[in-house]
């Protein structure tokens, strides 16, 4: 079934650029196609496949390819969108789902938490394929790459209220700085332990490899302890892609080694939206349209909350963030793939879970359709492509 998955897939990567449309919208109808058929694949969407399989090679793709000095440049605005904005905008959507559709206080805060980060798989996707860049580029993945691991540490706090546990404020600091404490060394440990390998080896393949093992095994060594696996695989991306020109990846193993992620990231990509579209078709909307369509719109306005205020503190700086692209990083907030896996991974005794999924799926659906389709002709608009 994966394989007949990877085959539509390239059949829709050329049609999609034949035809000028996002690829991940297309996936999404493909997946929506596919799940109507007899013979449809009978793979799912579950949180392991997402977490140990299809998420490590896109955050590390995405993190290896960010450069490091313009990040510092800007770093301290990347940080404050990606704490303060992330937990404004979880604020919003989940103060307005307990109003305006009555969901109890604990299922609120849980999907506010686990829908306030932008998904870097979404937004990458989407702007590298809009041919932004400079900037902006950075910008945009660089707080979606960031922001993940603010949102699964404030979707982890949410939900040990949501089970039962009433953590002090003292616990619940401590608990945050070791999942993103924990996360960054787990990463740093695994990446550094990777290059000093292979500063010892010449062969490309071997090089290869050994950033295969960075990405899982940073990954899989914090959701082993307990820590943040985003961060951890963001900071084991970042330390191979701009410490490796060090002397630690040959210049040969380092296109070989650019190349492979290009193709894994397409590969997990793909798989990826073509399972959303699959799992969007077998979503029953009817029933929840209403608080859907409020999710939706709290959503939206959770992150306008995050952007302009976030933006308007460094206004008056280097680090001033012009208006264009302001509402571009707005509008570019697309949701996708983490906000999934953690909605799929919820335990059952959480109050209000299938709504939750449902309502995930559709705030997803409305983003690769809606703000992907007109991402591309705004960045026209204002001049950035």
């Amino acid at each position: 079934s994966a394989e007949l998955l990877l085959l539509i897939a390239a059949v829709v990567a050329m049609l999609t650029r034949r035809l000028r449309l996002p690829y991940s919208a297309g996936l999404v109808a493909a997946g929506m196609g596919l799940a109507l058929l007899q013979f449809s694949p009978r793979l799912s969407l579950t949180k392991e496949l997402l977490f140990t399989v299809l998420l490590p090679p896109l955050i590390f793709e995405a993190a290896f390819q960010l450069p490091w000095k313009p990040l510092r440049r800007n770093l301290s605005l990347i940080l404050v969108l990606a704490s303060a904005g992330v937990l404004l905008s979880a604020s919003v959507t989940a103060v307005g789902m307990y109003y305006l559709a009555h969901w109890d206080w604990l299922s609120s805060l849980v999907f506010g938490a686990l829908i306030a980060a932008t998904d870097p798989v979404s937004v990458v996707a989407t702007f590298r394929e809009a041919k932004a860049q400079g900037r902006l580029l950075l910008l945009v993945e660089a707080e979606s790459l960031f922001n993940d691991g603010t949102a699964a540490v404030a979707f982890a706090a949410a939900l040990a209220w949501a089970l039962g546990h009433n953590p002090t404020p003292i616990e619940m600091t401590g608990t945050v700085l070791m999942m993103v404490g924990g996360g960054l060394l787990c990463g740093a440990a695994v990446a550094g332990a990777m290059l000093l390998l292979a500063g010892r080896a010449e062969d490309h393949l071997v090089e290869i490899t050994f950033t295969t093992v960075a990405a899982y095994g940073s990954f899989l060594l914090a959701e082993h302890f307990h820590v943040s696996g985003v961060l951890a695989t963001l900071t084991a991306g970042l330390m191979m892609g701009n410490l490796g020109p060090l002397g630690a990846i040959s210049v040969r193993g380092r296109e070989a080694v650019q190349a492979f992620w290009d193709y894994a990231a397409f590969v997990a990509n793909s798989l990826v939206f073509l399972l959303i579209g699959m799992h969007v078709a077998r979503e029953d909307f009817a029933a929840v349209w209403l608080p859907a369509v409020a999710a939706i719109l709290l959503v939206v306005l959770g992150r306008a909350v995050a952007i302009y205020p976030c933006c308007f503190l460094f206004s008056w700086s280097a680090l001033r963030v012009t208006w264009r692209h302001q509402h571009i990083l707005f509008w570019g907030g697309l949701r996708g793939a983490l906000a999934l896996a953690l909605a799929l991974g919820l335990p059952p005794e959480v109050p209000a879970r299938e709504s939750i999924i449902t309502i995930s799926f559709a705030v997803v659906a409305f983003s690769v359709f809606v703000q992907g389709l007109t991402m591309t002709p705004l960045l026209r608009r204002f001049g950035e492509i």
